[in-house]
């Protein structure tokens, strides 16, 4: 999961995920043309994504097309819902507090 959200950390790789959820399997070509960067930094960017396992190369020839893989996404949505719970709960606990201690200062 570090590499998941080392991955989602940077807009043009957070981008690139989008595209390839709209439009399906992609070229490395396909993917640089939004940005204004040389080939070799969208190539980083892309190998951050296969080493998260956000994206899967397929190689023919000498055309890389790259697709979305949706499980490591399905995996960190799990985590974040499983810890929201506890979020909303701590936050609506500390708005309590705060609003109780409102209160008790306005003597009310």
């Amino acid at each position: 999961m570090d590499r998941f959200f080392h991955a989602l950390g940077d807009g043009t790789r957070r981008e690139m995920i989008s595209m390839l959820a709209r439009n399906g399997a992609l070229s490395a070509n396909d993917l640089r043309k939004p940005f204004n960067v040389a080939q070799p930094t969208i190539s980083k960017h892309l190998k951050v994504l296969e080493k998260a396992g956000l994206v899967r190369r397929e190689i023919s020839g000498r055309m890389h097309n790259f697709h979305l893989e949706t499980a490591p996404l399905e995996e960190a949505e799990n985590w974040i819902s499983r810890h929201r719970t506890f979020w909303q709960g701590t936050l609506q606990q500390l708005e309590d507090f705060v609003g109780a201690s409102d209160v008790e200062e306005n003597g009310e």
